[in-house]
Formats: C-alpha cells, structure tokens, sequence
C-alpha cells in the first residue's frame, strides 16, 4: 500500500521523518496528510481526519450565505448522533457544537475540531508512526538514496 504514496516529486528521506516531530507536521504537509489518510482508512477511523478537514475547509468560507448550509452540512455528516461518519465526542461537545450551528460563525466547530485533534494525535498518530505505512514510506525513501 505505501507504494501507492510515493509521489511525483522524489519525497526525501528528511521530510518523511520531519513527520515523526509533531502531529501538525505531519499535518502541514500534503503528502503527509495521504499517509495518514491511507493509515486511517485502514483502521476505518478516517472520518475523524474527515471532519477535521472539512472544518479547516469551514474556516476559509467567506461567503455568510454558505456559511449556514456548510454548517448543517458538517454537523448533519460528523456531529448529529447517528450521522453517517459520526466522530467520538463527548455530549456536552456534541451540544454545544448543536447550538453554536443554530447561529454559525466561523469557529462553531472549534470545540469539537479540538477534541477531535487531541484524539488523533494521542490515539491515531502515535500508530501511524509505528505502521508499516510509514516504516515502508521511510524504508522506500531511504532505499533510493543507496
């Protein structure tokens, strides 16, 4: 499967382990971001990177009349109870995240958005160091430097 990450433009060795750093790094960094991607789908988690995206998306919106509609949109796909790609977040966030998309602004998901990093990078990320997603990918950078 890590095959499938390498791409076009030669991914060094150093960039790769910068990964190992932090999570917003890894984050930072769009071919870091499909790794993890691919790491997620694996352990079919990949909608807490989902939501994760859509509200650093959500943030960008300049346009107040999109704004509602992408609000209910993200809530009704991540946050509602029984949503089709609900993440784990406890009640009192789940609520609050309710009222604040009743009158939207660009950080009603902030909240939620938090707890959903915190769980990714003490849950998720130390496992995807430990993969062999990415003990391939670094193997594969390496092995092109001999």
């Amino acid at each position: 499967m890590a095959a499938l990450l390498i791409p076009r433009r030669r991914l060094s060795t150093e960039e790769a382990t910068r990964w190992a750093d932090s999570f917003d790094v890894l984050l930072s960094h769009k071919y870091g971001l499909a790794a993890f991607r691919a790491f997620l789908k694996t352990e079919f988690s990949e909608e807490n990177l989902e939501f994760w995206l859509a509200c650093e998306d959500f943030k960008k919106t300049r346009s107040a009349a999109k704004l509602a509609a992408k609000a209910q949109r993200i809530f009704e796909e991540f946050i509602d109870v029984q949503a089709p790609r609900e993440v784990n977040i406890d009640f009192q966030t789940r609520e609050l995240t309710r009222r604040n998309v009743q009158e939207p602004s660009l950080s009603c998901f902030d909240q939620a958005q938090g707890k959903v990093h915190s769980l990714m990078e003490k849950d998720s990320y130390p496992r995807f160091l430990r993969s062999k997603i990415y003990t391939d990918l670094l193997s594969q950078t390496q092995r092109r430097l001999s």
